[in-house]
């Protein structure tokens, strides 16, 4: 079955965080349903369509902001009251708005995920989990690192409470009571769960995950131990998952999986056969879609995915098709609405652009005065730094409710950036001197109008730690700026593992294939140490075997490399001759294929200077280290390393390390 879907914008609310906009349950068969949204300036907001124009249902006053909206109600029954958590108090509204709780927790810090289950609420801070029964506190579990997102098994099958906790160390938690019953390593930092099918599937025990790296996967929660029934990677390299639900939008019987990314994609999968889900359809919005539910707002009758994005606008991908087959008295009164419709707009929109000429006056009059004081208008940025494992560089998005005129990157240690090809912003880099004034990196994107999404690409160097700053600077007046600021890690390109031998006391053991990671470790952990006074005892076991088994872990990526950079090298001399001779049916198939693939090879090459020039400085890194463990000082000999890497042999590189002792 063919899906085709229409997008249709509703209403814009401020901007919104993860998982902040539901559709209550229809009151009839074939009734559309409520959307319920709330948003960082506090405002829980709900509407409904009529003939195509959102009415309000009703709509609270601004406040702190909103983290999280469920909804919730006594179990089995219809899931219609709401939900919303903002600072460390969760409040509760009947679905006409009427507010009949206000629960203050006390906690230290702010909300930051919350489910609700019947009378249970399970609450999360930045490390702190919470349960409580009509509002009494049950339970209290500590994370060894950041949650994420809860949720909690349903009860109605299983009998028993079950939370599961999304853990930033790629771990997911599962709880019993105020206890860890077992913990899951998945495949990347999950940053949202939900339960399979909207109720955990068939047993209750299944529950869906998606990463910040953009993997999905499937996990059965079982009382003993959980097993991964399917997972789905991320060879697009598109955006980490914010939201998902299940939904029947095909109409088919079997519920779809929606999936929404900070990226703006929105994904449905179907599940053709029982392995693993197959993509089906994809849309792509101009900015981070944080929320996703189906359901039908529109128009009855017609099924439709409802979104809302990171700057607050809910809209709808809907069934519904954009032309009728009707009668010609139908069609011309649908052409009466949409003129009437157009004409709306226009007398809106004018009314608009006087409005902004009459504030634009009155501001140039008081700024004027010399008593006027100048205000900075308040901007949200949503911005995410993380490594990734596949390439080995961190990804820099940088999300602004307004459009972005510029964004100034400084850093104080050495870093390379990378092309990415959704960014269409103009950079220029300046050349620093580095050590007198700290700066080893200025660059500056330009962004085209309208750009209200930016997305880096960084190269770090293991052993240079410091900070990362970023100027965003958006398009409004009057002119103003927001700095960020990121720390560069001294094993920056490492993650952590979750083997650990718990026997140990007041002592730590690193192992490593790279002797330069153990001589990292060794410098930072000494300084560290110094700086705080600390008495601490390293000592070092190294295995020579090891750094050959470096170089031969490097040996196919420099090859690759090399072998690039002599197929480019032919590419004008064999199009020339194709285009004497015609054709390329008397080349070898070698060079054939080097002619079909021209112009991936020339766009590799493009970025092929810094990955060159990375790999040489792991070789060097390398070779200074080994003689270092030996108290040896090679840096003399390094010019005569690189005059081999030029005329590049393993063989030769392997003997050279051997015997320059």
């Amino acid at each position: 079955m063919d899906l085709s879907l229409t997008r249709v914008d509703y209403l814009q609310v401020g901007v919104t965080s993860q998982k902040t906009m539901k559709l209550l349950p229809a009151s009839g068969r074939k009734a559309t349903q409520k959307v319920v949204i709330g948003d960082q300036d506090g405002v829980v907001t709900c509407f409904g369509i009529k003939k195509g124009e959102s009415v309000p249902v009703f709509k609270t006053l601004p406040g702190e902001k909103i983290a999280r909206l469920e909804l919730g109600g006594a179990l089995n029954t219809l899931q219609e009251k709401i939900f919303v958590a903002s600072g460390s108090e969760v409040r509760g509204f009947t679905k006409k708005g009427k507010q009949f709780l206000s629960f203050d927790t006390n906690l230290t810090e702010s909300i930051k995920a919350m489910y609700i289950s019947g009378a249970d609420l399970f609450l999360c801070a930045s490390y702190i989990y919470n349960h409580y029964c009509d509002c009494k506190d049950q339970h209290y579990y500590l994370s060894g690192d950041k949650i994420n997102d809860v949720l909690c098994l349903p009860v109605e099958k299983l009998s028993c409470i079950t939370p599961v906790l999304a853990c930033q160390d790629r771990v997911l938690r599962v709880l019993q009571g105020s206890d860890l019953l077992y913990e899951m390593e998945v495949s990347g930092p999950p940053s949202v769960l939900a339960l399979s099918d909207g109720n955990g599937g068939d047993s209750g025990e299944e529950v869906l995950f998606g990463t910040s790296d953009g993997k999905i996967g499937l996990i059965n929660i079982s009382t003993v131990s959980p097993v991964e029934k399917w997972k789905i990677g991320n060879e697009k390299k598109r955006g980490g998952i914010l939201c998902m639900d299940s939904f029947d939008i095909l109409g088919d019987g079997v519920k779809e999986l929606l999936i929404g990314r900070d990226d703006g994609i929105l994904e449905i999968y179907s599940f053709e056969n029982a392995n693993s889900p197959v993509l089906r359809h994809e849309y792509a919005f101009p900015e981070s879609v944080t929320s996703v539910q189906g359901g039908c707002v529109g128009k009855e009758g017609y099924d439709e995915i409802v979104t809302s994005t990171y700057s607050g606008w809910v809209s709808g991908l809907t069934t519904e098709p954009i032309h009728r087959e009707c009668g010609s008295g139908d069609e011309v009164k649908m052409s009466h609405e949409m003129q009437n419709k157009i004409l709306s707009l226009r007398n809106e929109l004018e009314h608009l652009q006087v409005k902004v000429l009459q504030e634009r006056e009155k501001y140039q009059q008081n700024s004027q005065s010399s008593t006027a004081l100048s205000t900075v208008p308040t901007i949200s940025i949503n911005d995410k730094f993380t490594l990734n494992r596949d390439d080995a560089s961190y990804s820099l998005v940088l999300e602004v409710q307004t459009a972005i005129d510029t964004v100034l990157l400084q850093c104080d240690v050495p870093i390379d950036l990378k092309d990415v090809d959704k960014n269409s912003a103009v950079v220029s880099v300046v050349d620093c001197e580095s050590e007198p004034n700290g700066n080893f990196l200025l660059a500056t994107y330009r962004c085209q109008a309208n750009t209200t999404r930016l997305e880096l690409k960084i190269l770090s160097i293991e052993g240079r730690y410091g900070t990362l700053q970023a100027y965003v600077t958006p398009r409004v007046q009057p002119k103003t700026c927001q700095v960020q600021q990121y720390q560069i890690k001294p094993l920056s390109l490492h993650q952590r593992t979750h083997c650990i031998d718990h026997d140990r006391k007041g002592e730590a053991y690193f192992k490593s294939d790279n002797i330069s990671t153990i001589s990292i470790l060794k410098d930072v952990l000494s300084k560290e140490a110094t700086k705080r006074k600390i008495n601490l005892n390293i000592s070092c076991d190294i295995n020579e075997v090891s750094v050959n088994h470096t170089l031969q872990l490097i040996h196919p990526k420099l090859e690759y490399q090399l072998m690039l950079a002599k197929k480019v090298e032919l590419i004008d001399a064999l199009k020339e001759l194709q285009t004497h001779e015609g054709n390329t049916d008397f080349l070898i198939p070698e060079y054939r294929s080097i002619v079909e693939d021209a112009e991936q090879l020339l766009k590799e090459h493009e970025k092929q200077p810094a990955s060159l020039e990375r790999l040489y400085g792991m070789i060097t890194d390398l070779f200074i280290d080994k003689f270092k463990f030996k108290g040896t000082n090679v840096k003399t000999k390094v010019p005569l390393l690189l005059e081999i890497l030029g005329s590049y042999d393993q063989d030769t590189l392997l003997a050279f390390f051997d015997s320059a002792a």
